[in-house]
């Protein structure tokens, strides 16, 4: 479980908030040393004991979001009393994620692909889907508009669920193994020159976060670790930073589900009165490989104290506005800069510094070749960066063959005098 540091607070609202349920109902109670668990009946076993599954947690609101989350996974046939159809499996598997905590993202992504499939093989049951039935998922997905990409990721998708199927008895064998999907060749890395690179810092030179933008193209943050980035992880004296956490905005959820799961304010979940889970929160970054150490360029330095300064003038002026965050980067009440409003500042600071359009990634992929070029080992760059699979490095190949060809020349110059 990953630990989260939440900005600000939500109306909570739950199914199941009983205390104490008989005749198989599902229970929520505290021990003696004020741990919080919960009992969820699933029916009985063939030889008529009872099967229960138990979570716990350190607060009721947790321990009953899980209940209810257990018996929606109940409610939709976890039990095996029936075939499963695909949808339902589906909706069970992504249930079952999200109470073991995997990252809200993960879980959005796992709910876009989910609509791909079910338009296409939901109604199917788990026992009898085939590859030919995947085959067809895939046409249906590139038919409708969407490339291999997607594919390629509903197919990550898919192929988990179903691994998680077998090993549950719904199925004998994962057909996806056996279904290909259409090749998905990833994007040609496009970094930004050495001169267009000066030139977005120029336009950014007189941009309110101008620093954000040094902090992308010099150092190869990704977004949310820049704007994660919080004070107290950046050494000024030292010229060190420290890169351990990221900025994520989760996705709200309703918190008006009546008893059989309806919707009961008619609203989207970020506009329900009684939304939860949502909002910005500070959690580790993914990996070890993303944990890591970073000097930081004198010029930076510079920048980051006149930042600091700014931000401090800013703090004055919203007085009791100000939201404390800790965040290097921040709104000018000081509250998290949202993916969104990021990326479009940097489109904007590209069309002023009249640089072609390019992703906000496409910075970092910059630094990647801004180190190779100088001459950086691949590998020492792919740390530096927060590459876990050195694989990605191939994607530079271009790049280190260049600085190949050079280190030859300099030996050539060196020892016999010519290039």
């Amino acid at each position: 479980m990953h630990s989260s540091e939440v900005f600000r607070g939500s109306s909570y609202s739950f199914r199941c908030c009983v205390t104490k349920a008989a005749n198989g109902r599902s229970s929520i109670y505290r021990d003696a040393n004020g741990i919080w668990h919960g009992w969820v009946s699933f029916g009985v076993t063939p030889d008529g004991r009872r099967r229960r599954k138990h979570i716990q947690a350190s607060t009721k609101r947790e321990v009953a979001e899980k209940v209810s989350k257990l018996e929606r996974m109940r409610d939709s046939g976890y039990q095996g009393n029936r075939p499963l159809t695909i949808a339902e499996w589906l909706n069970t598997w992504i249930i079952g994620r999200e109470i073991s905590r995997v990252r809200s993202n993960t879980i959005n992504g796992y709910r876009i692909d989910q609509r791909h499939i079910v338009a296409s093989i939901g109604q199917i049951r788990l026992d009898r889907l085939t590859p030919e039935h995947i085959d067809g998922l895939w046409q249906s997905i590139l038919a409708s508009g969407p490339g291999p990409a997607t594919c390629a990721h509903v197919k990550r998708t898919l192929s988990a669920a179903l691994n998680t199927a077998v090993d549950h008895g719904h199925m004998t064998r994962n057909p996806a193994r056996l279904s290909k999907a259409p090749r998905y060749e990833p994007p040609e890395i496009e970094p930004l020159t050495t001169s267009e690179a000066r030139d977005v810092l120029g336009a950014a030179a007189n941009r309110r976060n101008a620093a954000r933008w040094s902090v992308a193209l010099a150092l190869g943050l990704r977004q949310g670790e820049a704007l994660g980035l919080r004070w107290s992880d950046v050494d000024l004296d030292v010229r060190r930073l420290i890169v351990r956490i990221q900025l994520q905005h989760l996705a709200w959820q309703h918190g008006c589900l009546d008893q059989a799961g309806e919707i009961r304010c008619g609203k989207d979940p970020g506009r329900c009165p009684t939304r939860h889970g949502g909002g910005p929160v500070l959690v580790p970054v993914k990996s070890s490989a993303g944990r890591r150490v970073l000097s930081l360029p004198a010029p930076m330095v510079g920048q980051l104290i006149q930042h600091k300064i700014v931000q401090e003038s800013e703090r004055e002026r919203a007085a009791n506005r100000w939201h404390e965050t800790n965040l290097v980067f921040v709104r000018e009440d000081g509250s998290p800069i949202r993916k969104e409003t990021d990326s479009a500042e940097w489109h904007n600071i590209l069309k002023i510094a009249d640089v072609r359009p390019a992703r906000l990634h496409d910075a970092r992929h910059t630094a990647a070749t801004l180190l190779l070029v100088q001459g950086v080992p691949a590998g020492v760059a792919m740390r530096l960066l927060g590459h876990s699979d050195t694989r990605i490095t191939s994607r530079y190949q271009h790049v280190v063959e260049e600085s190949s060809r050079a280190a030859a020349d300099q030996v050539s110059a060196a020892l016999w005098g010519v290039l």
